[in-house]
């Protein structure tokens, strides 16, 4: 897959986020749009059949739904159903289908998920990688740091964990809420194997993402840089996107960005 191929899958993701969360009126497309780009590689390489997931940042669910259609796991009709009246397919990452394995959005439950996931891989000696995406934020809770420990122990070569570092949380930039940085030192420390990448830059995911391929003797840390609302200008690094719906106004704005991008 060339960077102009996902340049073009990006770009209509974005727009089809744009316009489910607009019309739902619901929020969090700054947290969207940050990991379009690594959704983008991750559903490109990952075997929906033998591998697993996990979307710990849940309320990025709008892009997951939307990767999830274009694998042919979800249907337009679902897709489009996103947070309207009697749709299962909400705000948050639930485990609906098959293809979402744990529920996402209660903060720090994403990390635990997958190393339960990894060890049963490991028992029953299937193949298969289970990808667990996590905030920078969500790298604060005391669970995520017992299963990264639990995870090194068991030498959970299977387990991939990328965090979608934007630098910002609910509350704020992520160093001046709880500094949890820098992660890499830390990882490392706790026995993961850690790369850092650019998270907008396809050559650098997809090549992060390669080491799994039978290279790797400990669980795989992806700390990838982001831009919260990546793709938008007057969204990007602005906090408010966190929470805020949008106008109609911004709506049309953005989605005018997008299309000339």
């Amino acid at each position: 897959m060339t960077t102009s191929n996902y340049k073009i899958i990006t770009k209509e993701a974005r727009k089809k986020v744009l316009e489910l969360i607009y019309k739902a009126q619901t929020s969090h497309i700054g947290s969207n749009f940050s990991c379009i780009d690594i959704l983008a590689v991750l559903f490109e390489k990952a075997n929906l059949d033998r591998d697993k997931v996990i979307l710990s940042k849940g309320w990025a669910a709008a892009a997951l739904y939307y990767f999830l259609w274009s694998k042919g796991r979800i249907t337009e009709k679902e897709l489009d159903s996103y947070c309207m009246p009697g749709s299962k397919f909400i705000g948050l990452a639930e485990p609906i289908i098959p293809e979402i394995p744990a529920s996402g959005g209660s903060m720090t439950y994403g990390l635990p998920f997958g190393v339960g996931f990894a060890i049963a891989k490991k028992l029953k000696k299937e193949k298969g990688t289970i990808y667990v995406i996590e905030s920078d934020g969500g790298m604060q809770g005391g669970q995520t740091w017992e299963a990264i420990q639990i995870a090194a122990h068991h030498k959970l070569k299977n387990l991939v964990l990328i965090i979608d570092d934007n630098s910002l949380q609910a509350m704020g930039p992520t160093k001046e809420v709880l500094g949890v940085h820098p992660l890499d030192n830390k990882l490392k420390a706790f026995g993961w194997e850690v790369k850092n990448i650019n998270g907008h830059n396809f050559s650098q995911i997809e090549m992060a993402l390669q080491r799994v391929q039978g290279k790797l003797k400990k669980p795989l840390a992806i700390i990838a840089k982001t831009i919260k609302g990546k793709g938008v200008s007057f969204m990007e690094n602005e906090n408010i996107y966190h929470y805020k719906n949008l106008s109609k106004q911004e709506y049309l704005k953005a989605l005018k960005e997008l299309k000339n991008g």
